[in-house]
């Protein structure tokens, strides 16, 4: 592979320069590979580069899918397809989650995010071009979302015993209807810890194969920040993914959660729910009263 960062040549003082002369000397790259090593080598030092562009990816991929959700929240023809109709979220209410979440974007994830790349860079992620394969990065991304599912379940499963959710979970449960910004609203603490699900896994993984790009977390993030404002968009549509992919958790799953306080730890995936029978809900509770009453039936 080429290096991002190695090599004996200068680049020029602006981008554009270093864009064309990385073009000049690499033209078998593609147009975004090119934009990538350009972008490296422009900066000329790997950890700031890496943090700046996994903070400001994260910050533009929450808030840009955060304002879909604001605006459909305003528009009373989507309200038939809201989970809590009778419960709105105020303007008033939305700004305090925002200001709240922001403070946690800098003052707590902020910091592990430019800690990444140091402790990546040690166990062997690339920074170079070209990229993986299409089939390299989807695979490793199904592993990281396998990962991060078991992680959530279980941390917020006991997030939710005694003063743990007294003193942390609790915070994230302000909104018994959750909506898209409500996704990062959570104590510190919390966030730290269900963090480690999404920056751990990838660092696990390098750890073991040696093999992953910042690209395919770059996307892992994307993808990630998506699925978690989505199931708080407090929104069933017809077409909302778990119609097309069952064992897809979604805003139903997770909305019954917040209403009930209780069950429905999973983040992605239904089947840790549905294995150790914690689904929440009123269906929920009622299959399980049906197969408790089989089962005394059956011993009697």
């Amino acid at each position: 592979m080429t290096s991002v960062v190695s090599g004996n040549f200068t680049t020029g003082a602006t981008f554009v320069d270093t864009f064309s002369y990385i073009s000049e000397i690499h033209p078998q790259l593609s147009w975004f590979e090119k934009i990538w090593a350009s972008y490296f080598a422009w900066f000329g030092d790997d950890i700031i580069a890496t943090g700046v562009f996994i903070f400001v990816l994260h910050e533009s991929m929450y808030f840009g899918r955060c304002i879909p959700w604001m605006i459909i929240d305003s528009m009373p023809f989507f309200s038939k397809w809201k989970i809590q109709e009778a419960k709105v979220i105020s303007k008033k209410e939305q700004f305090a989650c925002l200001k709240s979440v922001l403070l946690s974007h800098f003052l707590v994830e902020a910091i592990p995010i430019f800690g990444f790349y140091p402790i990546c860079n040690y166990l062997g992620i690339s920074l170079s071009v070209p990229f993986p394969s299409w089939i390299t990065i989807v695979l490793q991304i199904c592993v990281f979302f396998v990962g991060e599912d078991a992680w959530h379940y279980w941390l917020h499963r006991g997030l939710h015993q005694g003063v743990f959710y007294k003193y942390i979970h609790k915070q994230h449960h302000k909104y018994a209807a959750p909506f898209g910004l409500a996704a990062e609203y959570a104590h510190p603490v919390e966030v730290a810890l269900l963090g480690v699900g999404t920056v751990g896994i990838p660092i696990f993984w390098v750890y073991i194969t040696k093999n992953l790009h910042i690209l395919t977390v770059s996307i892992w993030i994307c993808l990630r920040l998506f699925q978690a404002v989505d199931a708080h968009s407090g929104y069933e549509f017809p077409w909302s993914l778990h119609h097309f992919l069952p064992i897809w958790a979604g805003a139903e799953h997770h909305d019954e959660h917040h209403h009930h306080f209780i069950g429905n730890y999973a983040s992605s995936f239904r089947w840790w729910d549905f294995v150790l029978d914690t689904e929440a809900g009123p269906k929920a509770k009622e299959d399980r009263l049906r197969r408790q009453a089989l089962k005394q039936k059956k011993n009697a």
